[in-house]
C-alpha cells in the first residue's frame, strides 16, 4: 500500500477505536444515546449529501431510497446491540469479537451458503480468528455473567457488521449510491426509527444531553468520518489491502480499553485481539 493509503487507513483505525471508547463511557445511555449521536452526524452529513446529490443530478433514483432504508435499519440494530454490550461487557471483550467475526462469518457464509472453497490462508485465517477469540474469553476459565454477556453481543455484533457491510457494498456498487449519500441517508433513518422511543423518553433525553454530550457528539462525528476515511483509502489501494488493515482498530481499541478503561488482563485480551487481527488478514489474503 502507498503512504497515502496507510495514513488514511491508520486514521480510519484511530476514528473507530476512538468513537467505540467513547461509546463505552456511556454504556447506560442505550438507544437514546444512539439517538442522539444519530443525529448531529445526521446534521453533519446532510449539507454534504444535498451537494452531492446536487452536483451529480439533482434527483434519487427509487432504488437509493430503497438502499438507505435496509442500511438504516441494518445500522440501527448494529448501534444499539453495540451499546448494549457496552453496558454489560467489557470493551476489550465486545469490541475483537465484534470486528474479527464479520470476517469469519463472511467465509463460513461462503462455503455453506455460496459453495464456495477458500483457498488455504483463509482457512487458516477463519480458525486464527476462532482462536483469538478463545484467548480473549479467557481460554474458556472465565464464566461470569458479564463475560458471557460480552461474548453474546459481541458475536451478535459481528453478524450486524458482516450484514451491512454486504448489503452497504452493494449499494454503492450495483445501485450506484454515492457513499455520502448511504451515510447520511442511514443516520436519517436511524434518527427516524428510534424517534417515537426518543420521544417517548424526553426527560432521559435530556438528561443524557446534558451529561454526556462530549461523547455523543465524539460518535456523531468520527463513525462517519472512519468509514469515509476507508472509502478515500480505496482510490490509492484494492479492497483486499484495505479491509485487513483498518481492523488494527481492534488492537488500538484493545490498548484503549487498557490504558483509558482500566479493564482487566490486559496481556491476555490484547494478545487475543491481535491473533484476530492476523487472522483477518489470512482471511483477506486467502
Amino acid at each position: 500500500m502507498n503512504p497515502a493509503a496507510v495514513a488514511l487507513v491508520a486514521g480510519a483505525a484511530v476514528a473507530h477505536a476512538g468513537w467505540n471508547l467513547c461509546a463505552k463511557r456511556v454504556p447506560a445511555g442505550g438507544a437514546l444515546f444512539v439517538w442522539l449521536a444519530a443525529v448531529f452526524s445526521a446534521l453533519f452529513q446532510l449539507p454534504l449529501a444535498v451537494g452531492t446529490v446536487v452536483a451529480d443530478s439533482g434527483s434519487v433514483p427509487g432504488t437509493w431510497w430503497l438502499a438507505v432504508l435496509v442500511s438504516g435499519v441494518i445500522h440501527t440494530g448494529y448501534f444499539v446491540i453495540l451499546q448494549r454490550g457496552y453496558a454489560v461487557g467489557d470493551l476489550s471483550v465486545v469490541y475483537p469479537l465484534a470486528r474479527g467475526t464479520a470476517p469469519m462469518l463472511s467465509v463460513v457464509a461462503a462455503i455453506w451458503l455460496l459453495g464456495e472453497r477458500p483457498g488455504p490462508a483463509a482457512l487458516a485465517g477463519t480458525a486464527a480468528v476462532v482462536l483469538g477469540v478463545w484467548v480473549i474469553g479467557g481460554l474458556g476459565s472465565s464464566g461470569s455473567s458479564s463475560w458471557a454477556a460480552g461474548v453474546g453481543y459481541g458475536l451478535l455484533c459481528g453478524t450486524t457488521i458482516a450484514a451491512y457491510t454486504l448489503w452497504d457494498a452493494h449499494a454503492v456498487t450495483a445501485l450506484a449510491v454515492p457513499p455520502l449519500i448511504l451515510m447520511a441517508g442511514s443516520s436519517i433513518t436511524e434518527t427516524v426509527l428510534l424517534g417515537p422511543y426518543a420521544l417517548a423518553h424526553r426527560v432521559e433525553v435530556r438528561d443524557l444531553w446534558r451529561r454526556h454530550r462530549t461523547p455523543i457528539l465524539a460518535v456523531a462525528v468520527l463513525s462517519p468520518l472512519a468509514y469515509l476515511l476507508v472509502l478515500f483509502a480505496l482510490r490509492h489501494a484494492p479492497v483486499s489491502l484495505v479491509a485487513p488493515a483498518r481492523e488494527l482498530s481492534i488492537v488500538i481499541g484493545g490498548v484503549g480499553a487498557w490504558l483509558l478503561l482500566g479493564e482487566p488482563n490486559p496481556a491476555r485480551r490484547l494478545t487475543g485481539a491481535a491473533i484476530v487481527l492476523a487472522g483477518v488478514v489470512a482471511i483477506a489474503a486467502g
